[in-house]
Order: C-alpha cells, then structure tokens, then sequence
C-alpha cells in the first residue's frame, strides 16, 4: 500500500513536470514571484545568521564571569553630558576594590593612551599601549602565543618590558624573531617579552595591534592621573550579581555617594551588549516576515491564477481521469502538487541565491559566517507554504467539477 502510494505521488509529480514544461514562459513568471521573496527572506536571515554567530563569538571573549567599573556605561541610557561629567575612575578606587571584594578572584586595572610605536626606522602612531598587571591575563581570557606575558615582578618593579599583539609584531618585525628586542614607545625603550595569540578582527578592525606593558611603568612615563577600567573576575559565575552588588557598595563609598544620589559610574558586563545586540536584531526578523510575505503574497496570487488557468485548460482532461475512476482525492492531489512543485522551483532556487547574496553582504562587512541549515529550511517552509496554500482553491475547484459536464466542455 505504500509503495502504490509513492508511485501515485511520483506519478502526480511527474504530470507536474511535464504540465511546467509545456508553458515554460508562464512557469517562469509564475516562480519568479516566490523566487524574489524566498531569496529577500534567505538574504536577511543568512545575513542575521551570519552576525549573531560572529558576535557571539566575540562577546564569548569578554567572559560571561567578568565585569568592568568604569566611568562610561556600555549601552548608555541618558544623555552623554551626565556620563562626561563623572569623576574618573581613580587607582585609589582600585586599591579598594582589590582590597575589600570578599567575592573577586582577579583584579587587573587598565590604563589605554595612543601612542606612537617604533623599531628602529619602522614607526607606527596611534597604537592603543594598555597598562595594567599579571593578573589582567586572566581577567581577559587571553594567552600569549611566544615568549610570556606580564609578572609580578615585573609591575612590582615597574621594568620596562612589553608584550605585543600579533599583528602589531608582524607590522614591527615582520619574518624577524621579536623576542628579547626593544622597541620605542613615545620615544621610550621597553624589552619585548611575548607576543599575544591572534584574536581576529573585528569589523574590519584589529584586536590584536596593541601593546601592553605594566601599569606602574606606564603611570611613570605617561602621567598617573588617567581615568582607570578596572576588570574583576569571580571564578564562580553564581556570585556574579553578588559581586556587582558589593562593588557597588565599596565605590559607592570610596567616591562619597549618598545614600539618596544614583551611582557616579558604571560596572559593565557582557550581558549588556547581548541584550542590546538582541533588542536591535529583533526589528530585523520583524522585517523578514514583513518583506517575506508581501513578496510571497504577490507570489502566490500569480500561482493561483496560473492554477485557475491551467484547471480551465485542462477541464476536459479532469472529466475523462474523472470518468474513468479517478475520485475527488486524486484530482485534488495532483493540482495541489502541481502548485507545490512549481513554488518549490522559485523557492529552491531562491534558497541559494539568497545564500550567496547573503555570504557576500557577510564577506563585504568583513564578518566570518557560515550558512545556517535554518536558512534553508526556513526558504524550504515559506515556498511549500505558499505552494499549497495559492493551489488549494484551483485544486479544490477540479477536484469538485461534474464529470459530464467537463466532458461537454469546449
């Protein structure tokens, strides 16, 4: 029985092929409809695929366990002045914070100024230097690719070494061995002790031309009364909103807030840019299913006329396959198949034409992502969807037509 049943839907399909051939003009214009709706909906989803896969990857380098005290919020909620006007975030607010948190695991301070970089004749300006201590390994996730990266000794005696990004002892060094060099920072000398693993770009942008070297070292040569990030890692994610909690309290009091006034800085996570990723990205699907089905409504109008078309045409033929045994069923299955193949033709085609437009849009921004298999099914959804709901009525009105008079009909 169901092998009668395959050979009578393989049957119905082949009627289909043969009917789209026959009016190979009407049955392009009739797909080209589905075919600039699916490939509408697969560009945008692909492209939405795309960055939610490269922003994710790169937030997943903030680290979910770690938040930043600094003076600017991260999605800000008022206007700009109220932020601008806010003290700095002070070393003394670090030494309190890595002497008090009960709930902080690291806690690494961050000084960031651009300034020009050199080896010998090869100079770079506008490179960000980072100050900080060997604890910010940890409280940023990354890990050095040669050589090594900050010590305690290091920031305790304020050496003058430095570790550099990869791209930016490529730029400096090239094929050479950067190791043990010195290079010039503003005119400085500082010994090259590792160079970071490669992060990637993003947006087109380097995360890996900086260098780094200890913060005392840093605060002696350019100044010590920069605004400061401080970045605190608990290793235990549950005490995550408790930490923040007790942060709060412990700069609250070292900046001699009142109880009554709101916060005079901002404790950033990697939470906040998600959400606000999520909240901008949400519009966007609101505009495939907005797009999508116009373009598919307009779609699936022409292959109703089609339909109707090709039933009137085709009213002798339903009469005789009516007159020899074929039941209401039978007649109903083959136009609706014959509609459901002709919006898959669009929608197939559609599909990956919206998945190279997409990986080019992708490619353009500079952003790495792969064809979701959602894309496809989802192309795959909407064409067999409006395959079938734009051919029932036709189908319907064959499946229902008296046999004698179809017979009758000229």
């Amino acid at each position: 029985m169901i092998k009668n049943s395959f050979a009578t839907i393989a049957e119905y399909f082949r009627m289909a092929g043969v009917s789209i051939v026959s009016h190979k003009l009407r049955s392009f214009l009739t797909t080209l409809g589905i075919f600039i709706g699916v490939t509408t909906i697969i560009t945008i989803w692909t492209t939405i695929q795309g960055l939610n896969e490269y922003i994710n990857s790169v937030l997943s380098d903030i680290g979910s366990s770690v938040v930043y005290v600094e003076k600017f919020p991260w999605v800000p909620t008022e206007e700009f002045w109220t932020y601008r006007n806010r003290k700095n975030i002070t070393w003394q607010e670090y030494e309190a914070v890595e002497k008090y948190s009960t709930l902080a695991d690291f806690v690494a301070p961050q000084i960031v100024s651009m300034k020009t970089v050199g080896f010998r004749e090869t100079k770079f300006e506008n490179i960000p230097v980072l100050g900080t201590t060997e604890k910010f390994l940890e409280t940023s996730g990354i890990v050095p690719g040669q050589g090594r990266f900050l010590t305690e000794l290091d920031v305790r005696n304020k050496v003058p070494v430095c570790v550099l990004g990869s791209d930016l002892a490529q730029k400096l060094f090239e094929t050479k061995n950067a190791l043990g060099e010195r290079i010039k920072i503003d005119g400085l000398k500082y010994r090259v002790v590792g160079i970071l693993e490669k992060r990637g770009n993003f947006f087109g942008q380097s995360r890996d031309n900086y260098a780094v070297v200890p913060v005392g070292t840093f605060r002696n040569a350019f100044g010590g009364h920069r605004g400061l990030t401080i970045a605190v890692l608990t290793e235990t994610p549950e005490n995550v909103e408790d930490m923040k909690e007790e942060l709060r309290g412990i700069l609250r009091r070292e900046r001699h807030v009142r109880p009554a006034e709101k916060d005079n800085f901002s404790i950033n996570e990697q939470t906040q840019l998600t959400g606000f990723y999520k909240n901008a990205t949400s519009g966007l699907y609101a505009i495939i299913i907005i797009i999508g089905a116009i373009s598919l409504l307009v779609g699936g109008i022409g292959i109703t006329n089609i339909m109707l078309v090709s039933v009137t045409e085709r009213t002798k033929e339903i009469g005789l396959r009516k007159a020899v045994g074929a039941r209401r069923r039978n007649i109903l299955s083959q136009f609706l198949l014959e509609s459901v193949a002709i919006s898959s033709i669009g929608g197939f085609i559609g599909i990956f034409a919206g998945i190279i437009v997409g990986s080019l849009i992708l490619n353009i921004m500079t952003v790495e992502g792969g064809v979701a298999f959602s894309s496809i099914a989802v192309g795959f959804l909407f064409s067999t969807f409006v395959g079938v709901v734009s051919g029932f009525y036709p189908a319907y009105k064959a499946a229902n037509m008296n046999p004698i008079d179809s017979l009758r009909y000229e």
